[in-house]
Parts: structure tokens; sequence; C-alpha cells
């Protein structure tokens, strides 16, 4: 975490504005935390951070729904997955384009799975917008009022440098865990 404020505080905006494109989640935290710190802007960084993060999602549903020859091949790999995006798209709808934003390992396959469906360019560019906004503005605000306990979290974990691998990597075999579980198929009994 440090390093990635680090790197913000000296590139910030670009950063956040290019790794918004793929998900953003880490930059807008960190922008908001270093917002707090007095060492960037925290309306420019959510601007950008919702500019960018509804530019990726748009292009990502335009390049599955116009080029899907071209995506197939890449997403053979993940057939149950995008099987399981399609099918909460069609459960949750609307409400799917706005809570993947917070869902790591959703967050691509979503756009790519209403993509290749029938479901409205226009609509989908103006849920997304929104909810990118919304987005950014809760990851944002909530990171830069909540500096000071991420301050002293910082602080903690520079101590202790060893929780921090642990934590990740017990917060990344959980998503795996999950959308492995959530994937699988079920078997039937008899």
């Amino acid at each position: 975490m440090q390093e990635m404020l680090t790197s913000l505080s000296t590139y910030g905006y670009v950063i956040v504005f290019l790794y918004s494109l793929g998900g953003g989640m880490v930059a807008i935290i960190a922008a908001g935390v270093l917002a707090h710190l007095g060492k960037m802007d925290i309306t420019v960084s959510i601007v950008l951070a919702a500019a960018a993060n509804a530019i990726g999602d748009t292009l990502l549903f335009y390049v599955s729904r116009y080029n899907r020859a071209a995506v197939m091949p890449y997403l053979a790999r993940h057939k149950r997955k995008l099987a399981f995006s399609q099918i909460l798209f069609k459960k949750h709808g609307n409400k799917i384009i706005f809570f993947k934003k917070f869902i790591y390992g959703l967050k691509t396959l979503v756009p790519l799975a209403i993509g290749l469906t029938k479901y409205s360019f226009a609509k989908f560019s103006v849920i997304n917008v929104v909810s990118a906004v919304i987005w950014a503005v809760l990851l944002g605000l909530g990171s830069f009022y909540a500096g000071e306990a991420f301050e002293r979290a910082g602080n903690f974990l520079g101590e202790n440098g060893w929780l921090m691998p642990v934590g990740m990597l017990s917060l990344l075999a959980a998503v795996w865990m999950y959308l492995k579980k959530a994937t699988t198929k079920k078997r039937r009994q008899g």
C-alpha cells in the first residue's frame, strides 16, 4: 500500500485514470487517502476515476458486442464465469451494472457478458456512467474521510510487514473459492 501511495503522489492523476480503466478500486481509495494528506485533489481524482471507469466498461461492452469473434477465444477459459455473469444479469437486471463495480472478478466479465446479449447499448451506457460516478464518489469520499484510519493502519502494517501478504492471500483465496463455488456445476443426487 505504501508503494502505491508513493507512486500515486508522484504520478497521481495519470495512474488514477489508467488504473480506473480496468477497475480502479485501489487507485481511488489511495487517491482519497492522499487527498486527506493534502497530496492530491479529491474532486479531480473522483472525476478522473469515474470517467475512466465508465470508459473502460463501455469499451468492454462495445468490443464484445461488435467484435464477438475476436473476443470469444479470450473468454474460452472463463465460460463458467461468463455464464455466471449472465445469470447474475438476468436475475438482478440493471442493478448488477452498479454492484459489479464493487466485486473483484466480475468487473470485466459483466460488461462482456451484457455485450453478448441484445441489451441496449444506450441504456447500458447511461446506467454505467451513473454507476461509475456513484462508485467513484462513494470510494473517493469514503477513503478521504477515513484517511486518518488508513494512515494508522498503514503505519501498523509497516511495523508488522508480514500481516499484509497474509491478509491479501486470505482475501484472494476467499474470492477465488467463492467464484469457484458459484461457477461449478452442481452434481445431481441419486
